[in-house]
């Protein structure tokens, strides 16, 4: 009874670290660390044990939601005919709305951290596409459909990667029933 007590309260973490990715926090990594914690505390033979293998699975999950989401506003950048210059500040001013925007937050209960999170990382990414196109020489109408590109691809980036933890959430659960 207990080991299925310590597999739903893991289970409950890791819903919860999914939650922290919408704030713009650390989630995917905290499911990898805390798995990896319950594989060092769950030795193999025992009963609801993960193995390294799918921590390792979680890992490169992980990654790939790091490389999704702070990509995918430069490659939104670049796929409507930004220059490196765009999609670099694209990148920077994403990364700091999304931390602006997650202590601003939108005057919405429960969820309004979430949403200013990502919709300030899509409007750092415009404005940064948009400041770098601008300081490139292009006009302003050009601009501004390349920031609005990036825009795109930074939500579409937050939500992939908040689609790959719910991903890593499963692949324990399945851990845990094999």
């Amino acid at each position: 009874m207990l080991t299925v007590f310590f597999a739903l309260l893991l289970i409950l973490i890791l819903l919860a670290c999914l939650v922290l990715t919408l704030f713009g926090l650390p989630g995917n990594w905290l499911i990898v660390v805390i798995t990896a914690v319950y594989a060092c505390l769950r030795p193999a033979g025992s009963a609801a044990a993960i193995g390294w293998k799918s921590v390792a699975i979680l890992l490169v999950i992980a990654i790939a939601g790091e490389v999704v989401e702070l990509s995918a506003a430069t490659v939104g950048t670049a796929k409507a005919g930004g220059s490196r210059r765009g999609a670099a500040l694209a990148l920077i001013c994403s990364i700091v709305g999304a931390i602006v925007g997650m202590f601003i937050g939108i005057p919405v209960p429960l969820v309004g951290s979430i949403l200013g999170a990502l919709l300030f990382a899509g409007v750092g990414a415009l404005a940064g596409a948009m400041l770098g196109e601008l300081w490139a020489g292009k006009d302003w109408y050009a601009s501004w459909q390349i920031g609005k590109a990036a825009f795109r691809g930074r939500l579409a980036g937050t939500l992939a990667k908040i689609c790959l933890g719910g991903l890593m959430v499963a692949v324990v659960i399945v851990a845990l029933i094999w």
